[in-house]
């Protein structure tokens, strides 16, 4: 077989308008699609009815069908990604490797070990910004230095954006490029020790009316006022630049969640360490947390007494979902009422949520810390009943997840007291923090 060169497909789980799949094929030579289901991540995974893994399957299956129709077919492994980038390099003449940029700690750690074996056998490793509209060093201070609240980086954001960064690369004229071979058969999730749930996911829908109005519902939970579109944002199904250019017209509201996106991914780029569970304020790593284990599961399982709290935990519970001011309302209640390590919170999130990406999962757990950059002062604390009186007023949110909540003999008592709380942990705080 002559050489072939290798798309590696991660995070961008679509053939069209994807960065590092046009230069592979636009580099000359016949592209092998690969996606390796990295037993790293996946052995992780305690619930074996992860919906992650069935989006990703479902992925890849849309995309094997679109290559199949073109006389090609996507190379789905299953193992640890040194041993399967060695079987790929047996069973392959490659010269070179593309794929798209990803931020994460553990996998720059696997990106730069894969690059050393390709390196030691003379093969190309390529990689591009795919899953932001600008990254790393892109948008920095006057003195060069990074960022770390958002107003100026979205303002300087916005001065930077044209029309080029939302371009989308015409992968389709070049499709031609695919090796020819016969379909090879993707892993089945039962022969990965995962479970098919068969529940729907998001549509992949980007709707003008929902986006006009997004600053204006965006925080009433009860109504489908929030895209739902993280879940193909994180694995790649929808391109970043066509969402960008899509709601850049219609509403900056809406373009300033994508700001926010970007944002995070900067921090965890240029404060590498907040991936690896330090705070972003170093004084805040001294905070003694109370870390009540019983609270704890009462807040997981929705039976903090605090009907909002329990409908936010109960829907994520149930569908993988949480609404955004609902986030907001549990995450501060959890490291404020309750005194709980943020950390918990940010790991029972990374488990449960479709759209989990660490850059934002983590900004916004330190956020509600107030551990984090651009974070909420330490002394604010949310009321959860004046959060349900400004964004549930007619309580169509909280009956809809926490239908006993008016029965006193069946809805369980509050688990503290709020006014007890914010005294408690306004108290803490001072100390750690001087």
């Amino acid at each position: 077989m002559s050489a072939v060169n290798i798309m590696w497909f991660r995070r961008d789980l679509r053939l069209t308008d994807n960065a590092a799949l046009y230069h592979a094929l636009k580099a000359g030579l016949p592209v092998v699609p690969v996606f390796i289901f990295d037993r790293h991540i996946l052995d992780k995974l305690e619930d074996k009815a992860d919906r992650r893994v069935e989006f990703i399957h479902a992925a890849l299956h849309d995309m094997q069908q679109q290559l199949q129709a073109m006389g090609s077919t996507l190379h789905v492994y299953y193992g640890f990604a040194d041993a399967v980038w060695s079987q790929i390099l047996n069973d392959y003449p490659v010269a070179n490797v593309f794929t798209n940029h990803d931020y994460e700690p553990y996998a720059l750690e696997r990106d730069a070990a894969v690059q050393q074996m390709l390196a030691a056998k003379n093969i190309g490793f390529h990689t591009y910004k795919d899953q932001v509209i600008f990254e790393k060093g892109e948008v920095l201070k006057d003195d060069g230095k990074p960022y770390t609240v958002f107003t100026p980086y979205s303002k300087k954001w916005k001065a930077k954006l044209h029309d080029s960064f939302l371009k989308a690369y015409p992968t389709e004229n070049y499709f031609a490029a695919f090796l020819q071979q016969e379909v090879k058969p993707i892993p089945s999730l039962a022969s990965m020790g995962f479970q098919q749930v068969d529940k729907p996911f998001p549509a992949r829908l980007l709707k003008a009316e929902l986006i006009k109005k997004y600053k204006d519902q965006r925080d009433i939970p009860s109504i489908e006022g929030t895209s739902r579109l993280g879940v193909h944002l994180r694995f790649g199904t929808l391109s970043i630049r066509k969402l960008a250019a899509y709601a850049q017209p219609l509403s900056e509201g809406f373009l300033n969640e994508l700001i926010w996106r970007d944002f995070y991914h900067m921090i965890l780029w240029h404060f590498p360490q907040v991936g690896k569970g330090q705070a972003f304020k170093p004084q805040y790593d001294f905070i003694k947390w109370r870390n009540n284990e019983a609270e704890f599961k009462a807040w997981c399982e929705g039976n903090t007494g605090y009907p909002i709290v329990d409908a936010g935990m109960r829907e994520l519970n149930e569908t993988g979902f949480m609404h955004n001011r609902v986030r907001m309302i549990v995450a501060s209640f959890l490291t404020k009422h309750l005194l709980i390590d943020w950390r918990w919170g940010e790991a029972y999130f990374a488990q449960k949520l479709l759209d989990f990406d660490l850059a934002a999962n983590n900004g916004g757990w330190q956020w509600a810390a107030s551990s984090g950059c651009d974070a909420a002062p330490y002394f604010r604390v949310f009321n959860p009943t004046l959060q349900t009186q400004k964004f549930d007023p007619d309580l169509k949110y909280v009956r809809k997840w926490v239908p006993e909540f008016e029965s006193l003999t069946k809805y369980v008592p509050p688990i503290v007291n709020h006014e007890m709380a914010r005294k408690r942990v306004l108290e803490v705080y001072k100390q750690a923090l001087g």
